[in-house]
């Protein structure tokens, strides 16, 4: 179906419009107010300001063309083109499989228009996992000295992602080390391939939920998403691949509702989810899509399963030596006593969401009208065909982790990274708008995409 039956199509419209415009609006006051105020909102450090910033992006200009512009515009333009009628027409595999390739391209294009340097550079960076997991010898000394090397000015002081963090994620780059895969390139490859899976999890969660006409209606864009300028070089993505496959085995596990079946999924949600919990302080967050996932497949036995294998997981680190619980007041203590002091909550209250609207895309703002219309007429109806339902509910989870983490003010800029796991649900709500929208909308996402990847230096 192409919208519930409920939302009359014109209204439908002039809610995607109007979130469309607020949207375009935010991101272009975002861009301007600094400037024109001469406001210092610091979205780079004070050592990077030489090379001028662009809030609320943690970048600066850069216009450039490289090895990598030709193929993007040409998956650009395919993708446009034929997308939506091959999500609509492939046998479901089949469509699994252009997702997972196509997505891969497109991530792998879109980062070498800044040559092999754009997949590598972030990732072997000093401020990164990647150096520090090379010189992790002795794992059980690094879990149980992790917290005292957070805190600012302490002896053997972790760098900024490393303390930022908990970890999960550190390890995680340690286990590519030991395994042969510990060069910038060969991490960078293991990162893109995980990535690339995201758009495939969040359909296979649609369809195990009763959601497949929605599946193929949103997967382009899930494919061809802006958020794949920082997919592809940031270790967020393998946060945001986790949350994601979590999800998918979350939904699997409530729909075989009781049995073995239930048990295997339901635990292998669990073990990702709170694995997720140990790759980064934000993710029980991602608990509200979680909730939505369940809600939305009506059970609720897959919970305490999934609930007793992630805490198994936290409790595993503390018996090795890193409490989540120690550790997270510490680095709320290092986050303030670094350059988060100096952001003004004034701006980045808003200009956060300036900022996941670049990655997410601005046509996100049109999914979030469109499901706005949706709750509004579903609450006043209740009535919504079951597809549309859950979407209102995955994508409605979405939301609440954005509103919930910008709340909290430990995001302070960055988040067109830092809330890569919270994008998918988001791009879910582009199921929902009017059928005649959808190819304009996903020529807008291209676009956005690579005007930021030739005019801008990302910093990831």
């Amino acid at each position: 179906m192409d919208a519930s039956p409920s939302t009359p199509p014109r209204r439908l419209g002039a809610a995607a419009a109007t979130g469309l415009g607020l949207a375009g609006l935010l991101v272009l006051a975002a861009l301007v107010v600094p400037p024109l105020l001469d406001w210092q909102v610091w979205a780079r450090s004070a050592r990077a300001q030489e090379a001028g910033h662009l809030p609320p992006l943690h970048g600066f200009w850069d216009p450039k063309l490289g090895i990598g512009t030709v193929p993007a515009v040409l998956l650009a333009v395919l993708g446009v083109v034929a997308g939506p009628r091959l999500a609509a027409r492939l046998p479901w595999r089949g469509l699994l499989a252009v997702a997972y390739v196509a997505g891969l391209a497109w991530i792998v294009a879109l980062a070498l228009v800044d040559g092999e340097a754009g997949l590598t550079r972030k990732l072997g960076a000093d401020d990164e996992y990647l150096p520090t997991a090379r010189g992790v010898d002795d794992v059980g000394a690094f879990l149980t000295g992790f917290v005292d090397r957070i805190p600012t000015g302490s002896e053997g002081q972790w760098p900024t992602h490393v303390a930022g963090h908990p970890p999960g994620m550190t390890l995680f780059f340690v286990a590519l080390v030991r395994i042969g895969l510990g060069g910038d390139l060969a991490a960078a490859v293991v990162v893109v391939l995980l990535a690339a899976t995201i758009a495939v999890t969040l359909l296979v969660t649609l369809r195990t939920l009763g959601a497949e006409d929605a599946a193929r209606r949103v997967a382009p864009f899930l494919v061809l998403t802006p958020a794949a300028l920082f997919l592809g070089v940031s270790a967020d993505a393998v946060i945001a691949a986790a949350t994601a496959a979590g999800m998918a085995c979350l939904a699997l596990g409530a729909v075989a509702r009781r049995g073995p079946r239930m048990l295997a999924w339901s635990a292998l949600a669990g073990v990702l989810l709170g694995t997720s919990v140990l790759f980064s302080y934000g993710m029980p967050l991602i608990g509200l899509v979680a909730l939505a996932v369940l809600v939305a497949a009506r059970s609720w036995w897959p919970l305490p399963v999934a609930a007793a294998s992630a805490l198994v997981v936290v409790l595993l680190f503390a018996a090795g030596g890193f409490a989540w619980w120690d550790a997270y007041p510490v680095l709320v203590e290092r986050y303030w006593d670094g350059i988060a002091e100096k952001r003004p909550a004034a701006y980045w209250l808003w200009g956060n969401i300036a900022a996941l609207l670049l990655s997410a895309g601005l046509a996100v703002g049109a999914g979030v009208g469109a499901w706005g219309a949706h709750v509004t007429r579903a609450v006043r109806d209740r009535a919504v065909d079951a597809g549309t339902r859950v979407v209102l509910l995955l994508g409605g989870g979405g939301i609440g982790c954005v509103l919930a983490a910008d709340a909290s003010r430990m995001s302070k800029a960055e988040v067109e990274r830092i809330w890569l796991p919270f994008v998918p649900w988001l791009t879910l709500t582009l199921a929902l708008v009017p059928a005649r929208w959808r190819t304009p909308l996903l020529g807008l996402q291209v676009l956005l995409a690579l005007v930021l990847q030739h005019l801008l230096y990302t910093s990831w």
